[in-house]
């Protein structure tokens, strides 16, 4: 059975979309999943990048492409009034809706995204906040030191196994970004040749030339 790790933040639409297009991509596959919530930010920090959304050109490109790919595979996506937005109270509530130690199911996943990407209203506004709050009924305080410590701790692993983007897929050792990730995953499990054998070692191992100072 194929093993994966979901990390995603919700402030991001290919996240959304990633995961909305998730069991359609995988069916005929026996597959389970952990739906890791991590602070897209620290990653960023970490990395030493900034998010599609912090470039205006890019921010432009970034949603019509979504749009696109939304049209293209049939999903709903409501864009938020504005972004990038600050996700750590969604984050912290989805990392509450779980017992410590373990990960959120993908019910509270999907109310989460579906409460930023369908209507296309602010995803903090208190009253909002709050009905999805009481929805989710959460095991945990949001607000509390625990919860905030797990999902620093659950951002760090993340880094740590070389995660520096959302969506990441993560089967083992092989990771796959991005919406367009999931598909190279399906192509691996069915027996693609170039993701099955030396082609994907190789192409990873390709040294950069130029190094610019930071």
């Amino acid at each position: 059975m194929l093993d994966i790790d979901f990390y995603f933040d919700p402030v991001s639409p290919y996240a959304c979309l990633a995961f909305e297009h998730l069991p359609q991509a995988l069916e005929g596959l026996s597959y389970a999943v952990r739906y890791r919530p991590v602070l897209f930010a620290g990653m960023l920090a970490h990395w030493g990048q900034k998010g599609p959304a912090e470039i205006e050109p890019k921010r432009a490109w970034t949603f019509r492409q979504v749009g696109w790919l939304a049209h293209r595979l049939g999903l709903r996506l409501d864009t938020p009034p504005q972004h990038p937005f600050n996700p750590l109270a969604l984050l912290r509530l989805l990392t509450a809706c779980a017992p410590a130690g373990e990960t959120p199911g993908r019910n509270a996943c999907e109310q989460v995204l579906r409460h930023v990407w369908h209507g296309g209203a602010d995803p903090n506004d208190p009253a909002r906040l709050q009905a999805l709050a009481e929805r989710l009924q959460p095991r945990r305080d949001p607000a509390s030191d625990e919860v905030k410590q797990a999902l620093r701790g659950a951002t760090d692993a993340a880094i740590a196994r070389g995660v520096f983007g959302v969506p990441t897929l993560a089967v083992g050792d092989r990771l796959f970004w991005g919406l367009d990730g999931l598909e190279m995953l399906v192509a691996w499990q069915r027996g693609d040749a170039f993701l099955g054998g030396p082609g994907w070692d190789e192409a990873g191992a390709l040294r950069p030339g130029v190094q610019r100072q930071r």
